[in-house]
């Protein structure tokens, strides 16, 4: 495992304490400590930690609230501690963005695995969300063609796959984007549709 720049957050001085020793022996850096969760989120992104390690209960702001905070701000693999192995917990912290979940008290014989885990959940979210993104972009995408489809048939009188094959001509010809092109013309037609309703001033009259 690569050498990892951590932020460690618990209201006990005694688990921050031991955190910083485990992960010092495991060739970690501890970039940030923090006591309560709302410094946690300052730190996070301040530092811009590989990982974080976030106690569950803690004072001002609760390791949940804090890991939601900090996946919206930046990003970051995720591991929450609590003293307790309570029910539901796990499902609240993955709602939560948290990565892995350790109960305490723990042995870095059973960190390493939960920072490999989170590390390993972290990247596979990213792909997911990547993937969600492509697939937003390639619906709009697909949106804005069939309605400059529909401008062409509109304004030519071509059928769809005529207009269709007008659209990846031009697109091949200027050595653009179908979608660029596409939206060329949706914004031409709005332009072409905004002049016809501006009013034309009248005249004051002949002197």
């Amino acid at each position: 495992m690569k050498s990892l720049r951590v932020l460690i957050a618990d209201d006990d001085g005694l688990t921050l304490m031991v955190l910083r020793k485990i992960l010092v022996a495991m060739g970690h850096t501890v970039v940030g400590e923090a006591g309560d969760g709302q410094q946690a989120v300052a730190l996070a992104r301040e530092a811009g930690p590989d990982l974080i390690i976030l106690d569950i209960r803690m004072p001002k702001m609760d390791g949940l609230e804090a890991a939601r905070q900090i996946q919206d701000l930046c990003p970051t693999p995720i591991i929450v501690l609590s003293a307790h192995s309570e029910a539901g917990l796990g499902i609240e912290a993955v709602g939560a963005g948290v990565n892995a979940y350790l109960v305490k008290p723990f042995t870095s014989e059973q960190l390493k695995p939960a920072i490999e885990l989170a590390l390993a959940s972290s990247e596979k979210s990213k792909e997911m969300a990547a993937e969600i993104r492509q697939m937003k972009e390639a619906l709009e995408s697909r949106k804005l063609v069939e309605r400059a489809k529909g401008i062409l048939m509109r304004q030519t009188g071509m059928d769809e796959e005529a207009a269709y094959l007008k659209l990846q001509k031009t697109a091949r010809n200027e050595n653009r984007k179908l979608v660029e092109v596409a939206r060329a013309i949706i914004m031409a037609e709005q332009l072409q549709r905004d002049s016809s309703k501006t009013p034309v001033p009248r005249g004051h009259g002949r002197l």
